[in-house]
């Protein structure tokens, strides 16, 4: 679905993505992985239109989207959700929901006034479509709760929320499991997975937890100093003497790098 082909992008003299190249195949979740500073979320920005690249380029199912515009790309069904969730705090978690979709005909001044009946009807739509998401995530138990008030794992389960009313192609996780406790990040993993298998999502998920890596994702992509490493299934990218020294220095133990 992705191609990433030689991909740079520089800040002055600091080059925080140097050449980069990699695929995302349809179907798959892959894991991007890379100690701080490998160049992994300013790759994510790159891709999905948050930053323009300084060169190289990137396509979606064979066509080329380079420096096109978040919007752009969210209209094609390529969403990017970040390290620290993005709610709208004031709004409920079911309103947070609502008012994803684009294009909605309550959007103008004129269709408020002669289109009222379309606007009721669009937005019972949405109600019974958000709380549909909402159960899937589990989470219908704060369908009135304001966004600003949910733990960090639950705001992370609302922004997969967010991508599931514009039905994406592919969706771009950064670091899903910070700040999350391990019983949502279960939970997290759980929906990436039936989303995935029951309705053909796309992902790319960087995270640093690699037992989270290893249970979702392959094939697993290592990138160093803005370079792709290494690529392959998680416990060959776990024993790959490469990526553990990109980690901690040469003659370390792979249990280590893992946290065990």
């Amino acid at each position: 679905m992705i191609r990433v082909h030689d991909l740079h992008r520089h800040f002055g003299g600091f080059r925080a993505v140097d050449g980069a190249s990699l695929s995302i195949r349809t179907g798959s979740i892959t894991g991007l992985i890379g100690p701080n500073g490998a160049g992994k979320s300013t790759l994510f920005n790159v891709i999905a239109g948050v930053l323009p690249p300084t060169s190289g380029r990137v396509e979606m199912d064979g066509e080329d989207i380079t420096g096109l515009a978040p919007h752009q790309l969210f209209h094609k069904g390529l969403l990017r959700t970040f390290q620290m969730a993005h709610e709208f705090a004031s709004m409920t978690v079911r309103e947070n929901l609502m008012m994803v979709p684009s294009r909605q005909t309550g959007e103008t001044l004129v269709n408020a006034w002669i289109k009222r009946g379309a606007i009721r009807a669009e937005e019972a739509a949405l109600r019974a479509r958000a709380d549909e998401v909402l159960d899937f995530l589990t989470i219908s138990h704060v369908a009135e709760e304001k966004a600003g008030n949910l733990s960090g794992g639950q705001k992370k389960l609302l922004e997969l929320g967010r991508c599931m009313m514009v039905d994406a192609k592919i969706v771009f996780l950064d670091e899903v499991g910070a700040g999350v406790n391990r019983t949502l990040l279960g939970t997290i993993a759980d929906a990436i997975i039936r989303l995935n298998r029951e309705r053909g999502y796309t992902f790319c998920v960087i995270e640093h937890d690699m037992d989270f890596i290893g249970k979702l994702c392959d094939p697993v992509i290592v990138m160093a100093e803005g370079k792709v490493l290494a690529e392959g299934p998680a416990a060959h990218i776990m024993e790959n003497e490469a990526v553990i020294e990109a980690y901690l220095g040469r003659g370390l133990k792979n249990k280590a790098m893992v946290g065990a």
